[in-house]
């Protein structure tokens, strides 16, 4: 008989990038063939394929690449779990069911292969934790996508749109608060803070810095990536929020969101079907239990391999806690449940709340009845205290704004009173200088509008040697001796006048504005000369008639 030796070599190596982790398995043989390799490969393949049916995949959006990151995989959530209001769980159930097996009648119509849920309502009622057990339900993997990511934009998310498997379930979680700039077509409707203009106008570099290193997503670029022409089809489209309102309608009409779930506080009904789901009942029948671990044990004796592979970490954990919570029996369980559900109030408290409670007392079943109407008080004083905080703080915020905006106010008016009277004083000394110019201008044009009359007049000199030259050239000569004499000294008179008369009125426009150094100084003698011309008619009227 041949026999055959093999030598394996494993080598194992784990590597970090940049957008996650890679795992990497090398394993070498020394044989004639490779077959054994195969063989291993294969057995791998089943086992993972038989862990993977209680497993569901998470796989999130890598902003960095434009691809789909593995994130891990969760256990399935049994839907027994999940307890809403009688109906809805199963519609949602039978629609997605439908949807995916309605491919070709979607095809022969024309119509679009996909579907859309939105998931609308308070917070911690169960919206996430329902995608999850259909998740599981339905077989099907979960994709998250988030808008507000780093790096996100149009190109970003079509690109990840369009590289979405057929068969899966594509998850928008908080919708309303994705976006850092608001989900409405109106830019002012941001859902963040108001800010002031001062303060907006002093940290625009921040802000625009920040802009280009977050999300530049638009409410355009998201609609047409969940149905343009390359948005993906046959996956479930599932979208919370906790603000319907606050959605744009374009972003929730049918088409994009066909159905729409309202998820409300936890009632009567949902508490009581919670606690059951906390504390399972024990067996009615006795003799069933009995019977059960020699068939079982019996079972495993046949087929060792195959109750090993059957059972997996997750049960043992389950099976090995069950034996701490005591099992009571089903008439004492459902008396607890209703007396449970009695004490809880109708739509108050949220199905987290609840779940919160049980799982502090999950050992407890009769103790946490008894306890739950003291729980309750405090549940409501404690939203009471953080209900008056939130109004205290939002009211302290409020009056600071309020302060902030009458002391922007009153400096805005402070400033516009200041410029404003800057502006009245300025237009006063405009017009009073305006005012001082046209007065010189009227000035210099009087003695140039009376200059051409004085020169036309005749002369005394000329009309007295006129009218003595007929008489004697002695008598001419005597009298131009003595009218000159006359003439001269009335003419330096009336210079002198004339002269202070135009330095007075000269003397303020000085004062404000001063002569340039370029310009001369004009001459005395050509000044006088021209007062002379003047002031002489009115000397030789009065003294024509007494010479004559």
């Amino acid at each position: 008989m041949l026999m055959t030796h093999v030598n394996f070599q494993i080598t194992r190596t784990k590597r970090y990038q940049d957008y996650g982790s890679c795992a990497e398995l090398k394993i070498s043989v020394v044989a004639r063939n490779n077959d054994i390799l195969k063989r291993l490969v294969l057995e791998a393949k089943r086992e993972y394929e038989k862990d993977a049916e209680h497993r569901v995949h998470i796989f999130m959006a890598d902003t960095t690449y434009g691809c789909w990151r593995w994130n891990g995989a969760r256990q399935k959530r049994p839907m027994s779990s999940i307890v809403l209001e009688p109906g809805v769980k199963d519609m949602i159930l039978a629609d997605c069911k439908d949807f995916l097996a309605s491919e070709d009648w979607y095809a022969e119509r024309g119509i679009p292969f996909r579907r859309g849920y939105l998931l609308h309502g308070v917070p911690g009622s169960g919206k996430t934790s329902l995608i999850h057990s259909l998740a599981g339900e339905l077989g099907l993997d979960i994709y998250v996508v988030s808008l507000s990511s780093k790096g996100m934009s149009d190109n970003t998310l079509t690109t990840l749109m369009g590289n979405v498997p057929s068969r899966c379930i594509l998850l928008l979680e908080d919708l309303d608060a994705a976006f850092t700039r608001g989900i409405s077509r109106d830019e002012t409707s941001t859902g963040a803070p108001t800010t002031t203009s001062s303060s907006s106008s002093s940290s625009s570099s921040a802000k625009n810095k920040d802009d280009n290193d977050g999300s530049t997503l638009s409410l355009s670029g998201l609609l047409n990536s969940l149905d343009g022409v390359a948005a993906a089809e046959g996956r479930l489209l599932f979208a919370t929020t906790n603000h319907i309102e606050r959605l744009d309608p374009a972003l929730s009409r049918p088409g994009r969101m066909d159905v729409w779930v309202n998820f409300k506080h936890a009632t009567k009904w949902q508490a009581e079907g919670i606690f059951k789901c906390f504390f399972p009942a024990r067996p009615s029948i006795p003799a069933a239990t009995s019977a059960a671990p020699p068939s079982a044990a019996s079972a495993d004796e046949k087929h060792p391999a195959d109750a090993t592979s059957s059972a997996n970490l997750a049960e043992s954990k389950r099976k090995r806690a069950a034996h701490s919570i005591p099992l009571l029996s089903e008439e004492e369980i459902s008396d607890l449940a209703r007396r449970f559900a009695d004490a809880i109030p109708e739509n108050e408290l949220s199905v987290a709340a609840l779940q919160g409670y049980l799982l502090r007392n999950k050992t407890r079943p009769r103790e946490c009845v008894d306890e739950v109407a003291a729980w309750v008080v405090s549940e409501r004083e404690m939203r009471e205290k953080l209900k008056k905080e939130k109004e205290e703080r939002e009211a302290k915020e409020k009056k600071e704004a309020e302060e902030k905006a009458k002391k922007e106010k009153e400096e805005a008016e402070a400033k516009e009173k200041e410029e404003k009277a800057a502006k009245e004083k300025t237009e006063k000394k405009e017009s009073r200088v305006k005012g001082k110019r046209s007065a010189l201008r009227e000035a210099a044009k009087a003695p140039a509008a009376s200059a051409p009359t004085e020169d036309d007049t005749p002369t005394p000199s000329e009309s007295t040697s006129a009218t003595e030259g007929s008489s004697s050239a002695k008598e001419s000569a005597t009298s131009a001796e003595s009218t000159s004499a006359s003439e001269s000294e009335n003419t330096s008179g009336a210079d002198a006048d004339t002269e202070e008369s135009v330095t007075s009125e000269e003397e303020p426009d000085k004062a404000e504005k001063a002569p340039e150094p370029s310009e001369p100084a004009p001459d005395a003698s050509a000044a006088g000369k021209e007062k002379w011309v003047s002031v002489k008619p009115q000397q030789s009227s009065a003294d024509t008639p007494a010479t004559a």
